[in-house]
Parts: structure tokens; C-alpha cells; sequence
């Protein structure tokens, strides 16, 4: 469905991104991976793509808190993959303390990376999308950006704003074949959250199975974890024709928390 077409997925060298971006090159297309991590194992999963899509795929390890970073980022994937169809906006940082506890310079930080790079690339990549005549924005949220949880002031602030975002940027194409929606997961099972579980096993002397049942507990119903690759499904879907109308929307990938 996407040969033919480049996506940009930023922080997609694990986790989230990373399921997003393979499901989006076995559709065929051709991504421009962004991230840290080790150069081997980065260059195996840029192989891994170009193995699966048929097409190219190419990495750029742009800092996402650095406007001009992110610049560069658009840039190359137009000059190293020939332009700039669909653009995940997945990179994000966390952050957890009291409000009045919060370091000025984390809050600065995660609203850097979870809000305003959003803003960056789209505005980078916009003008591509309408000079090529379609495009897809997908904006990887959170149930934090729907509701809130103590302690997370900078992160749920950036997701309500992200997701505020979503809506101006699907209003100022309403009538462009150029679409803009937000996902929303909750817990999706991760490396990062897998050390989670590990820890929280290790601390209150837990078998694997009680600690991530602790850890779903108290958000989602479905006692059950998302996964990346559910989360690139509905990425994949948002590319296709059946989402030509789901414009500005918020798409809770959360097993019932925001149901609550």
C-alpha cells in the first residue's frame, strides 16, 4: 500500500518507533529511522527495513530537543529518500517528580522533546506533503493525554498538547488530501517498561507474572499490554484510503483506561 511512499518515525530505533516503523516497510515504504542507540544494532534494523519493504531506509540520529536538528531530519529524508509522505511523531522523554518538586530544566526538557519537536517537524515536513499531494501526520500521544496521573506535569501537559496540536494541523488541511491524528496508547510492553517489571519484581519480590499484573492494575482494565505492533497497525491504517476522513482525531490504543 505505501511503496512508493517515505516516513519519517522519530525515536524509532526501540520500542513504540520501532514497531511503527517495520509495520510501515512491510507496506512498502521507505523510512528514515531516528534515534540512539549502538551503530551495529542500529545498522541491523536499517537492514532489516530495506529487507522487508524492498525499498531504502536510512538513519539520522537528530537530537529532537534541537529545532535545527530536526530540520536536518526532514531535510535528509528528502535528499536520501526523495521526500517526506508520512511523519511519525513518536520520540519522547519522561520525567517524574511533584509539581513543586519538578526541575525547571526536566520540565524544559520533556516539553521540548514531547511537544514542540512535533511542532518542528511538522512544520518541516508540511510543505513536502502538499507539494507531493498527500500526506499522513501521526502523532503518538498517550492516555496521559487524555487524562492525567500525579506527578507527570510536564509529560501530561505535553500530550494535552499534543494532542491540541493534532486538531490545529488537521483544521489547516481539512480540505488537502493531507490527514493529521493522534494515537494514544497506555501501557505498551516495551524494553523500558519491561525493566519496569523487572524492577518492581525485584523491589516488592514478585514473581514476573504478579508484578506486571501490579503494574496494569491500576489503569488498565484489560489487565493485558499493548504492543508495538498493534501501535504500527493503526499506523499502517491511518495511511490507508478507509482513514481519508478520520481527521484531528485521538485514537486510544489503552485496554479501557480512558474508558473509566
Amino acid at each position: 500500500m505505501l511503496k512508493g511512499k517515505v516516513a519519517v518515525v522519530t525515536g524509532s530505533t526501540s520500542g513504540i518507533g520501532l514497531g511503527i516503523a517495520r509495520a510501515l516497510a512491510a507496506q512498502g515504504a521507505s523510512v528514515m529511522l531516528n534515534g540512539f542507540g549502538a551503530a551495529g544494532e542500529i545498522e541491523e534494523i536499517r537492514e532489516g527495513l530495506e529487507r522487508v519493504s524492498g525499498a531504502k531506509a536510512a538513519h539520522h540520529p537528530a537530537d529532537m530537543s534541537k529545532p535545527a536538528e530536526i530540520a536536518r531530519l526532514i531535510e535528509a529524508a528528502g535528499s536520501k529518500l526523495g521526500s517526506v509522505d508520512v511523519l511519525v511523531n513518536n520520540a519522547g522523554i519522561q520525567f517524574v517528580a511533584p509539581v513543586e518538586e519538578f526541575p525547571a530544566e526536566k520540565w524544559d526538557a520533556v516539553l521540548a522533546v514531547n511537544l514542540s519537536a512535533s511542532f518542528h517537524a511538522i512544520r518541516a515536513a508540511l510543505p513536502r506533503m502538499r507539494r507531493r499531494g498527500w500526506g499522513r501526520v501521526i502523532n503518538i500521544a498517550s492516555s496521559h493525554g487524555l487524562t492525567a496521573s500525579v506527578h507527570k506535569a510536564a509529560y501530561v501537559a505535553a500530550k494535552h498538547g499534543l494532542i491540541g496540536l493534532t486538531k490545529v494541523v488537521a483544521l489547516e488541511t481539512a480540505l488537502e488530501p493531507v490527514t493529521c491524528n493522534a494515537i494514544c496508547p497506555g501501557w505498551v510492553l516495551t524494553p523500558l517498561v519491561q525493566k519496569q517489571i523487572d524492577a518492581l519484581a525485584a523491589r516488592e519480590k514478585l514473581s514476573p507474572d504478579a508484578a506486571r499484573r501490579k503494574l496494569l492494575a491500576d489503569k488498565q482494565p484489560s489487565g493485558e499490554f499493548a504492543t508495538p505492533e498493534q501501535i504500527g497497525g493503526l499506523s499502517v491504517f491511518l495511511c490507508s484510503p478507509a482513514a481519508d476522513q478520520i481527521r484531528g482525531a485521538s485514537l486510544s490504543v489503552d485496554g479501557g483506561w480512558t474508558a473509566q
